[in-house]
C-alpha cells in the first residue's frame, strides 16, 4: 500500500535553476527544494550529483524523492555535473578527478550558503552512489553522512566492465549509453544562446568511452582510482549502504560493513536497480522515512534510534519458480549484527561426477566445451525489474554445462553471503573462462538461478598480472559466486552448474577451449546460515509513501521487445532488445522526449570470433520551435589478437544534419 503525500511539516519551495560557480569559472546547474523558511531556519542540505539531466533525463525520479526530504527540514540540491544538462564543460569518462574534486567544491559552497546550517550529506544511486563513497573519500569537512544506494567500492572486480578479469558486455552497453547522453544538448531556456556551441563542444570531445576501457583490461591505476576499497579508513563520514538482490551491485555492501571504520549500517532488500522507493519487484518499502531517520541522526543530531537496530537488514528469499518478470517477491526480514554473519557457517561440498555430496569420491576427468551460445537464459546483467529482465529456467543453459545436483533436500536450507566454488581443472587452450551457476532445482526440473560467478582463467592468481594457461597443466582456481541470500525448501536440489562461455554477458576467449575438471577435488562451500534470535527483533520498515510525482503528459507508449533467433544455415544465434522508451512531454517547461536503444548481439555456437554485438540510440528533443535529434551506434567485434570497434554520431537540428563523426579503433587483446 502506498500513500502519496501532498503536504509536509514545513513548506516546500522550488528553486528550478541555481547556478553554483567554481574556482574555475565553470557553472554547474542545480535544481533545489528546501523549506520556505530555511532562510531564517537554515537546514542541513543533502546533495546528489549525476549526469543525467535534472530538467528532463531524472526530473520524473527527483520528484519522488527530494520535495519529501525537503518538506522534514532538508536542503535537497540535485546537480547536473560538469559536462551534463545545463552545466558548463565536457564530460569525457566516469569518476575522474575532476568529477570528484567538483563535488567537494560543491560541498563546501552548500555549507556556505545561508539557508544551510553547515553540514551536508550526500544521496545516489548507481553513479551517484558511486561517487558518494568516492567523495567521502576526500573527507570534504562538511560531509557528515551518505547514503549509497546500488554502487560499489571496486571499479574494476565489481562494475560494469570486467567480472572475474572477464569482459562483460554492458561494458559496451554502458559505454553507448553515455556516448549517447554525451551527445544530448543543454536547454536553451536555460543557458540561452550559447547552447549550440556548449551542445558541439560536447559531440566533439567527449569521446569513445568504450576505448579507455578497453584499454585497461587489468587492475591497474585507472580502475584503483574511485575504487574505495583501495583504503576503507579513507572514509570517516557515517555510511548507508543500500541495495537489492536483483541488482547487479549487491556484493558491496558485505565488504563495505566487513571494512569500513566509521558509523555503518545496511539493508539489502528483493529490489533492483533503483532507490527502494520506488523498485520492483516489491513489496514496497518506506525508504523515505528510513533516509530520514538517517538523516535526522547524523546531519541534525537527533537521537532516533537508528544506529541501536541491528546493522544489516536483510530480505531473506524464499524459493520461487523461475520467470523473466515478479512484481512481488515472497520472503521475510533477517538481521545480522556484523559482517561476517556469525549466524553463517560455510559447509562443504564435493563435487562427485553429476552429484553435490558431503563426501568426495575417487576423483574422475569430466570435460566441457559449452557452445558459445550458452547464456540465454541470463536476463540482463544488472536489471531494473521493470520489464521482463529476469533469468529464465536455467535447463536450457544447464544442457551446454557439467552440472551436479546434491540430493532432494530433507531439510530446508538457507544460505547467506558469496557461495565458492573451488574447481581443479586443466585446459586445451592458453585462453579460457569459466562461468559458475547456483539454482535452485524444483521437483519439477524447473531450475531459478539464485547466483553466479565468472572467472577469465589467465587472471586466476592476480587481475593486476594476468599469466595464460600452460595447455594441460593442472590448476587450482577459485571463483567466488555473487553474494545471495535464499532459502532452499524440503524436497528441492541444490545445483551446481559449469559452463566454458556465458553469452551474451561475457565476451568469449578467443579459441573455444575445452576444460577438464577433477571431480571429488573440486568442490561448493555454501555460507548456511542457522536460526538468529536478532531476527525478532527487527522493527517494522516504516509505511510505503510518496509525494506528489512531476505532472508529465504521455504522447507515445513506450514499449520493450526482445527476440531470439537463431539462423539455422550456421547456427548463429541473435539476441535483439529494442527499448522504446515512447515520448513525454514535461508539462511544466513544455518539453518532449524520446529515446529509443537497440542491442543486437550475436555469435556462433562454434566460433568465438564470430561474436558481434552492437548498441543504436536514437533520441529526440522537441519543443513547438526547437528539434533535435541525435542518432549514435557502436558495433564491436574481436580477432584472436585484437578489439574491432566502430563508431558514428550524427545530430540534427530542425531535421537538417549538422554534425557527423566516425570512429574506427583497433585494440590489442591482453588475455581477454
Amino acid at each position: 500500500m502506498t500513500a502519496i503525500v501532498k503536504t509536509f511539516p514545513r513548506t516546500v519551495r522550488e528553486i528550478e535553476t541555481l547556478w553554483i560557480a567554481l574556482a574555475d569559472g565553470t557553472k554547474l546547474a542545480a535544481r533545489v527544494w528546501l523549506p520556505a523558511d530555511a532562510d531564517a531556519k537554515p537546514v542541513p542540505a543533502i546533495l546528489e550529483y549525476l549526469p543525467y539531466r535534472r530538467r528532463d533525463g531524472t526530473a520524473v525520479r527527483d520528484s519522488l524523492m527530494h520535495p519529501y526530504i525537503a518538506g522534514h527540514g532538508y536542503a535537497c540540491v540535485r546537480v547536473d555535473q560538469r559536462g551534463s544538462g545545463d552545466s558548463d564543460g565536457v564530460l569525457t569518462d566516469e569518476y575522474l578527478p575532476q568529477e570528484l574534486n567538483d563535488g567537494v567544491e560543491v560541498i563546501a559552497w552548500l555549507a556556505k550558503q545561508p539557508w544551510c546550517s553547515g553540514t551536508v550529506g550526500m544521496i545516489g544511486n548507481s553513479w551517484g552512489g558511486f561517487n558518494g563513497l568516492q567523495i567521502a573519500a576526500l573527507r570534504p569537512p562538511a560531509l557528515k553522512a551518505i547514503i549509497t544506494s546500488c554502487s560499489t567500492d571496486d571499479r574494476y572486480a565489481d562494475d560494469v566492465h570486467y567480472m572475474g578479469g572477464c569482459l562483460i558486455n554492458d561494458n559496451l552497453r554502458w559505454a553507448s549509453t553515455m556516448f549517447a547522453h554525451n551527445a544530448r544538448p543543454p536547454d536553451p531556456t536555460v543557458v540561452g544562446e550559447r547552447w549550440r556551441a556548449m551542445w558541439f563542444d560536447r559531440m566533439e570531445n567527449s569521446g569513445l568511452w568504450v576505448k579507455n576501457w578497453l584499454e585497461h583490461p587489468r587492475r591497474d591505476a585507472f580502475w584503483k582510482h574511485g575504487s574505495v576499497c583501495e583504503d576503507y579508513s579513507k572514509i570517516q563520514c557515517a555510511v548507508y549502504a543500500v541495495g537489492g538482490w536483483m541488482d547487479a551491485y549487491t556484493n558491496a555492501i558485505p565488504r563495505l560493513m566487513a571494512n569500513l571504520t566509521s558509523p555503518k549500517k545496511a539493508m539489502i532488500g528483493q529490489w533492483a536497480h533503483r532507490y527502494p522507493h520506488m523498485a520492483q519487484p516489491g513489496p514496497p518499502v518506506g525508504f523515505l522515512k528510513d533516509a530520514l531517520r538517517w538523516w535526522d541522526t547524523w546531519l541534525k543530531g537527533i537521537e532516533t534510534g537508528v544506529m541501536d537496530e541491528p546493522q544489516l537488514r536483510i530480505w531473506m528469499q524464499d524459493s520461487i519458480p523461475p520467470k523473466t518478470f515478479y512484481p512481488s517477491l515472497p520472503g521475510r526480514w533477517v538481521a545480522e549484527p556484523s559482517w561476517p554473519p556469525p549466524s553463517v557457517t560455510p559447509t562443504r561440498f564435493a563435487m562427485n561426477p553429476g552429484r553435490l555430496a558431503p563426501a568426495a569420491e575417487a576423483a574422475k576427468d569430466l570435460t566441457i566445451r559449452s557452445p558459445q551460445t550458452l547464456g540465454h537464459t541470463i536476463g540482463k546483467w544488472c536489471p531494473y525489474g521493470l520489464f521482463p529482465d529476469m533469468p529464465s529456467d536455467q535447463r536450457d543453459d544447464d544442457g551446454g554445462a557439467l552440472v551436479f545436483d546434491t540430493e532432494p533436500l530433507t531439510q530446508p536450507i538457507e544460505i547467506l553471503g558469496a557461495p565458492v566454488v573451488e574447481l581443479e581443472l586443466s585446459s586445451d587452450k592458453p585462453q579460457a573462462l569459466v562461468a559458475v551457476r547456483l539454482s535452485n532445482v524444483y521437483p519439477s526440473g524447473a531450475a531459478t538461478r539464485v547466483s553466479y560467478g565468472l572467472l577469465n582463467l589467465t587472471h586466476r592468481d592476480s587481475h593486476e598480472t594476468p599469466e595464460p594457461l600452460v595447455p594441460g597443466r593442472a590448476y587450482r582456481v577459485r571463483v567466488q559466486l555473487n553474494d545471495a541470500a535464499q532459502t532452499f525448501p524440503k524436497g528441492h536440489r541444490i545445483r551446481i552448474a559449469v559452463s566454458t562461455a556465458y553469452w551474451p554477458l561475457a565476451w568469449p576467449s578467443p579459441e573455444a577451449a575445452t576444460l577438464t575438471i577433477q571431480s571429488g577435488a573440486s568442490a561448493l562451500t555454501l555460507p548456511i546460515r542457522g536460526a538468529s534470535p536478532l531476527d525478532a527483533t527487527l522493527k517494522p520498515l516504516p509505511p510505503h509513501e510518496l509525494p506528489e510525482t512531476l505532472k508529465t503528459t504521455t504522447v507515445r507508449p513506450g514499449r520493450i521487445e526482445q527476440t531470439l533467433t537463431k539462423d539455422r544455415p550456421t547456427g548463429v544465434l541473435r539476441y535483439v532488445v529494442e527499448n522504446d522508451g515512447g515520448t513525454t512531454r514535461i508539462d511544466g517547461i513544455d518539453l518532449k522526449t524520446s529515446n529509443v536503444m537497440r542491442d543486437d548481439f550475436s555469435i556462433h555456437p562454434d566460433d568465438p570470433l564470430k561474436a558481434r554485438a552492437e548498441v543504436t540510440s536514437n533520441a529526440q528533443f522537441t519543443r513547438e520551435d526547437w528539434t533535435i535529434e541525435t542518432r549514435t551506434r557502436t558495433v564491436m567485434t574481436a580477432t584472436a589478437t585484437t578489439f574491432e570497434l566502430e563508431a558514428t554520431l550524427d545530430a540534427y537540428e530542425g531535421g537538417v544534419r549538422v554534425f557527423a563523426k566516425n570512429w574506427r579503433v583497433s585494440l590489442p587483446r591482453d588475455n581477454v
